[in-house]
């Protein structure tokens, strides 16, 4: 008679898998291939924590901000999330041109009550277009 097969528990490392096999590991599990479970069955793997960290070290999921950050995205939805970026971008713009309007009007209106008011009381409000010192130098520039 055969004596039956004893199996040992022996304790791995990190260190005891190859980064080919992890990546392996992790790809079919985002793939949807197998689940967490079956790939540590299938790679006799102890640990469902060992899985998880790999997941996180070479996984494409966001583990903060639990999303996927390497998904694609199918062309309608690209598409849709253009069109989106579009009409925002269009709303913006439309605000920015009323507000460009508003300060035209306002530049305007302000021009208009500064003629009224140098007018109304023979005063001079805007500054000059050459000041005093631009003049005197000028002038000393001619001389010379």
């Amino acid at each position: 008679m055969k004596e039956p097969l004893e199996t040992h528990y022996v304790r791995r490392t990190q260190k005891d898998y190859s980064l080919s096999l992890k990546l392996q590991l992790v790809k079919e599990i985002e793939s949807g291939k197998l689940g967490i479970t079956e790939c540590r069955k299938k790679y006799a793997i102890q640990s469902r924590s060992t899985v998880v960290n790999w997941l996180r070290k070479y996984g494409n999921f966001d583990w903060d901000n639990q999303t996927p950050n390497a998904m694609q995205k199918t062309p309608e939805q690209r598409i849709m999330e253009l069109e989106a970026e579009v009409k925002l971008l269009e709303k913006q713009k439309a605000f920015l041109e009323k507000q460009a309007y508003i300060a035209d009007k306002k530049a305007i209106f302000f021009d208009m009550m500064i003629d009224l008011a140098e007018s109304e009381y023979d005063i001079d409000i805007r500054k000059n277009s050459a000041s005093a010192q631009s003049i005197t130098s000028a002038e000393e520039k001619k001389k010379h």
